[in-house]
C-alpha cells in the first residue's frame, strides 16, 4: 500500500503528516527543517512513499534536494495552487496545513514545479546579489541629490565617473554640509568597487558559457540578459513549446471569458520579475538603439509600434524574444538575421 506525505515547512521545524490510500492519518510528527532529520524520520516509519509533497519556498530547493538523494519521490507544489486549495479551512495550524498537503498528493490535486539545479542558483545569486549593490548605489546618488538641493545646490547631469568630483566641488564652501556628505561618497565608492568586483565575476562566467555566448548573437541582449535567461529556464526540455515561455513569465494577456463576457486584459506578470524585466530590456533596446543593425525581428517590432504604440511593441518584442532565444537554446544555433536564414 502506497502512503503520502505532506510538509508544512518553517525555517526552525517541520510539520509531517503521512495518510494512506484512503486518506487516514498514519503518523503525524513537528521535526527540525534539515533534510537528514526528514529523511530519516520518513524511512524509520518502513512505508512505501507514492509522494512526498512540500510548497515551493526559500527552504525548498535544499529539502527537496536531500529527499531526492535519499530516493524518495519528493514534489515541489506551486504556491497558488497550494494557498488555493488550503484555504477553504477554517483554523490555519502547521499541523492542519501538513494534514492537507499530504491529501492533496493523495488526490493529485497540484501542480508541480520545476526546482532549480545547484548551478542555476548560483548564477541566480550574482544577478541578485550585483542588482542589490546597483541599487543601493542608485539609492545613494539620489539621496545626495534631493538633499543638496535643500541647500541650493543642483548636482545637474554628471556622468558616474565624475560623480564624486562634482559633489565635493559643490560642498566645498559648505563645511558642515561636506563632513556629512564625505561618508556617504565614501560608501558609494567602496560599494561601485564591489559591483565592479560581481560584474567582472558575470563577465568571465558568461564568456566561458557557450549557451550564453549563443544567446547574445540575438540583438538586444547583453551579458546580463543571457546570463538571467541561462539561470531561469534551467532547463528547455522543460518546456513542450518555445511559445509557452511568454505565458510562464508573465508577457501574455489576462482572458477572462464566461458565457458571452469576453475580456482580454494587461499582461498577466506572472512569473519570474527578474526573467521577464530581462526581456523588457532586451526588447526596449531592439526597437530603440540605432547602433543595432537592421533585422526581421525589429521590423516586425517596428510594424507592430505603428499600430499599437511603442509600449505594446516593446512587451509583444519582448515576448517573442523569449521564444526565439529558447528555440536558440533547444536547437543549438545562432540568431538568424533575415527570413531567408
Amino acid at each position: 500500500m502506497q502512503h503520502f506525505v505532506g510538509l508544512d515547512v518553517s525555517v526552525k521545524e517541520t510539520a509531517i503528516c503521512v495518510v494512506d490510500e484512503q486518506g487516514s492519518v498514519v503518523a503525524r510528527t513537528t521535526i527540525e527543517s534539515e533534510p537528514a532529520a526528514i529523511t530519516a524520520w520518513l524511512q524509520g516509519l518502513g512505508l512505501q512513499f507514492g509522494r512526498i509533497g512540500l510548497e515551493a519556498g526559500p527552504m525548498s530547493p535544499w529539502l527537496y534536494a536531500g529527499l531526492v538523494e535519499a530516493d524518495l519521490p519528493a514534489v515541489c507544489v506551486e504556491t497558488r495552487h497550494m494557498h488555493a486549495a488550503l484555504s477553504a479551512r477554517i483554523n490555519k495550524t502547521d499541523r492542519n496545513d501538513a494534514h492537507g498537503i499530504a491529501q492533496m498528493m493523495r488526490v493529485g490535486l497540484f501542480k508541480a514545479v520545476h526546482v532549480k539545479t545547484p548551478a542555476s542558483q548560483r548564477r541566480r545569486l550574482l544577478l541578485t546579489s550585483r542588482k542589490l549593490l546597483q541599487r543601493k548605489v542608485q539609492d545613494l546618488e539620489n539621496d545626495l541629490r534631493g538633499s543638496l538641493r535643500n541647500f541650493g545646490l543642483k548636482v545637474g547631469v554628471v556622468g558616474t565617473a565624475g560623480f564624486e568630483r562634482r559633489i565635493r566641488a559643490l560642498v566645498a564652501d559648505e563645511p558642515f554640509v561636506a563632513a556629512v556628505v564625505g561618508p556617504l561618497l565614501e560608501a558609494r565608492a567602496m560599494l561601485r568597487l564591489q559591483l565592479a568586483k560581481l560584474h567582472k565575476m558575470l563577465l568571465d562566467l558568461v564568456r566561458d558559457d557557450p549557451v550564453c555566448r549563443r544567446l547574445m548573437t540575438a540583438p538586444g541582449v547583453g551579458p546580463v540578459v543571457a546570463l538571467t535567461f541561462r539561470a531561469c529556464v534551467d532547463n528547455p526540455s522543460r518546456f513542450g513549446r518555445s511559445k509557452c515561455i511568454g505565458a510562464h513569465y508573465g508577457l501574455t494577456p489576462r482572458l477572462y471569458q464566461s458565457g458571452e463576457t469576453a475580456r482580454v486584459g494587461r499582461v498577466s506578470r506572472c512569473g519570474d520579475a527578474m526573467m521577464r524585466a530581462a526581456l523588457f530590456e532586451a526588447g526596449l533596446v531592439l526597437l530603440t538603439s540605432p547602433r543595432l543593425r537592421w533585422s526581421a525581428l525589429k521590423a516586425w517590432g517596428m510594424g507592430v509600434a505603428k499600430r499599437r504604440g511603442m509600449q505594446k511593441a516593446v512587451v509583444a518584442v519582448a515576448r517573442k524574444l523569449g521564444i526565439i532565444l529558447h528555440r536558440m537554446w533547444r536547437d543549438g544555433t545562432d540568431f538568424h538575421w533575415t527570413k531567408a536564414a
